[in-house]
């Protein structure tokens, strides 16, 4: 009965900020230990694919395949819009790991998109059926997401997108490839959670890679999602996804008692370029669902 308490709560959350919420947490070291809502439903990933991505690109550096100090330069083409390299007026001169460190960090496209074409589409997809991922579906970058949406629309830029779009009614925006789990890059909840829990333990990959990857995603900005959900005491390391109506996180809690707890949590419906209503409910969710485990 607790249970089902706790998450008739947590959709109660989802539906007061008017949204469409999935979540699952789960013990990292302890897998019968788990609680979810719609944990097995395909949602759409939007920046959460960064994590897949730096994952590959840290086991290349352990391997040796790249040198993570190598400089690549990005050029007025392959800016994309946003913050970071993304946004910026001119060319960088930069590394590989600073492009994933700003990938994680900031969410900058255009650093993950350079990144995507150095370790390549494929080693990626493969890198999801290696570890298991078997409901995670990588089709592209955010370059993709990006042509997609233009193409949606009629859209030749992002000027002409951003005067389009509010002209676009609901059915019209149901229909986008970015927002159809079908026709992007997706997952379930609980596929999420258990690559956080394979990272965590060091299973994703070397221990290096994985250990770079949990450094990078402890050095995200955005701090209003789940860590918002948790006091101080409780280390939050996560990787948030936005686009559109979709708004998105998964990390890790991390508790002074040394038990940590894979979070990922889904939502669609939260429309509007600034919803802290959302954010809190994603950060309630997966508090109120790790302190069930932790009872």
């Amino acid at each position: 009965m607790r249970v089902a308490a706790e998450l008739d709560e947590v959709a109660a959350r989802f539906a007061a900020a008017g949204v469409t919420g999935h979540v699952h947490v789960r013990d990292v070291d302890d897998a019968g230990a788990e609680l979810g809502l719609g944990a097995d439903e395909p949602v759409v990933l939007a920046s959460v694919f960064k994590v897949l991505l730096v994952v590959e690109y840290a086991r290349q550096a352990a391997a040796g395949q790249l040198d993570p100090a190598e400089r690549t330069r990005v050029r007025a083409a392959d800016r994309l819009g946003g913050v970071g390299t993304a946004g910026c007026f001119d060319e960088v001169d930069i590394s590989w790991r600073d492009l994933a460190l700003f990938a994680l960090s900031m969410s900058d496209n255009t650093a993950a998109d350079l990144l995507l074409r150095r370790v390549g589409l494929e080693t990626v997809q493969d890198l999801v059926a290696e570890l298991g991922l078997v409901r995670t579906r990588i089709g592209g970058g955010p370059r993709q997401s990006v042509e997609s949406m233009f193409a949606d629309v009629g859209a030749a830029d992002a000027a002409e997108f951003a005067k389009l779009f509010p002209t676009l009614g609901p059915e019209r925006l149901a229909r986008l490839a970015v927002l159809d789990p079908a026709r992007t890059n997706s997952a379930t909840p609980r596929d999420m959670t258990r690559l956080l829990s394979l990272i965590w333990r060091d299973e994703a990959g070397p221990a290096q890679a994985c250990r770079h990857v949990r450094e990078l995603m402890g050095r995200q900005l955005s701090w209003h999602r789940l860590a918002a959900g948790f006091g101080d005491e409780v280390a939050v390391a996560a990787k948030s996804g936005t686009i559109l109506g979709v708004r998105n996180e998964i990390g890790v809690a991390a508790f002074p008692d040394g038990r940590r707890y894979a979070m990922a949590v889904f939502t669609t419906g939260g429309w509007g370029s600034r919803r802290p209503d959302v954010d809190a409910a994603i950060g309630q969710a997966a508090r109120l669902l790790v302190d069930r485990l932790r009872a």
